[in-house]
């Protein structure tokens, strides 16, 4: 096992020194041991590099940020082996790594395999959903869950230690971590990115996966231009511990028809010679004068402001709104006005500002705007108890009336947001 500085990931090394290299990405929730059955056949003729998420299998709980952030740390983390170009094969969130590997380094990635990936996972207000969650409920719930979500009804009938290893796994993890893979995953999109991978690719999915199933997989194989499709009989999401051979010979078959060596020059692409001298720098614009409209140049805050509304509010709760054309120029206001100019300045942190909108609606009394906001406020990481701390303390200054019917509107939503699924 290796010490993991902040900008690298923890890791297990296998196979001869002098093969190819293959690098294997787990899911959300698991270790790198959910590779254990691939390996031995793995590492006859490559070097098997697997690595844990943050925070799982013991790593350091080190969050990341995106899907970007995370590959990132995978590239240090194979610079500190000497690891130039590799084959790649990633698990659901392990997956998205491969993804965004092929696409923001594919002079590094020689071949790819996708198990049980999409180039979106479900919505970003599922994700979010399940970070309120976790924060309130730790990842019980989690755990709880993911047999059914990760394996057939009849192998988990069947294997009752494969599912309480993986139960395990999950119960593990740091909460933290997990939370902001649920947030990485959310913004996570490279549908209209896809046909822009070129390195060769299979596409492995369970044939009774809900979580990622074969029209993910399809949607994958259409958009990427050297892609095939494989659907595992008898497989749900962990395909690889479900179904572990099938899956070994799938990925032994596709690698062995890649070559890449690690051991010579790194292959970047030539730098392009510039045909006209660089231009130099315009000067900034002065700041205009009180009552002056704002230069030709500033940018439109409108669409920032589309973007952080719907990763506060979420999607639904953004369309339903948009949706209504008799207010089409109110939601243009709003949007560009109270998102993309106030909501998203740097002087106060997100936590802060839903402090303050919670205190201000409750003191105007508006109760529809409360409930979402308190949504928003779950969001941007209030637990439950501060929110109804921030409630008690308006019935000083705001009045018992007003608090009273704002913590009734409170603690259902608390409720709504916070119940783990049954």
């Amino acid at each position: 096992m290796s010490e993991t500085p902040t900008n690298t990931l923890q890791y297990r090394v296998d196979g001869p020194e002098d093969a190819p290299v293959l690098v294997l990405g787990p899911s959300l929730g698991t270790t790198f041991h959910m590779w254990d059955r691939q390996v031995p056949e793995l590492i006859r003729d490559r070097r098997v590099v697997r690595f844990d998420l943050p925070g799982h299998g013991g790593a350091p709980a080190q969050p990341f940020t995106s899907v970007a952030e995370l590959g990132d740390r995978l590239l240090a983390t194979l610079d500190t082996l000497g690891v130039q170009r590799f084959g790649y094969a990633g698990c659901s969130l392990g997956g998205a790594v491969g993804l965004d590997l092929a696409l923001r380094a594919p002079h590094r990635v020689a071949s790819l395999a996708l198990v049980a990936t999409a180039p979106r996972f479900g919505t970003a207000d599922e994700f979010r959903q399940r970070g309120v969650v976790v924060r309130t409920n730790g990842l019980e719930p989690m755990a709880r869950t993911a047999p059914e979500q990760w394996f057939t009804p009849h192998f988990a009938a069947n294997q009752p230690a494969i599912v309480d290893w993986a139960v395990q796994m999950v119960r593990t993890t740091d909460a933290a971590c997990y939370v902001a893979a649920c947030e990485a995953l959310a913004v996570f999109d490279v549908r209209a990115a896809l046909g822009s991978i070129g390195v060769p690719a299979l596409v492995l999915v369970g044939a009774e996966d809900r979580v990622t199933g074969p029209a993910e997989a399809r949607t994958l194989v259409a958009g990427i231009a050297d892609a095939k499709l494989a659907v595992v009989p008898g497989a749900s999401h962990l395909a690889p511990v479900e179904q572990p051979a099938a899956v070994t010979d799938l990925l032994l078959e596709h690698f062995a028809a890649i070559s890449h060596d690690t051991s010579g020059t790194l292959a970047v692409p030539p730098p392009v010679p510039a045909t006209t001298a660089p231009a130099e720098p315009a000067p900034a614009p002065e700041a205009p004068e009180e009552g002056e409209e704002a230069p030709a140049g500033r940018p439109d805050p409108y669409e920032k402001g589309l973007g952080l509304r719907r990763e506060i509010l979420g999607d639904a709760h953004v369309d339903r709104a948009l949706a209504d054309e008799d207010a089409a120029d109110f939601q243009e206001l709003v949007t560009r006005y109270a998102w993309g100019e106030v909501w998203a300045r740097e002087g106060l942190d997100r936590r802060t500002r839903s402090v303050v909108t919670l205190t201000a609606l409750v003191a105007g009394g508006h109760r529809e705007a409360l409930a979402d906001h308190t949504r928003a406020a779950l969001r941007n990481g209030l637990s439950p108890a501060e929110i109804r701390e921030i409630v008690l303390h308006t019935a000083v200054y705001c009045g018992l009336p007003a608090a009273e019917t704002a913590l009734a509107t409170v603690g259902r939503v608390i409720t709504e947001e916070t119940t783990p699924p049954a």
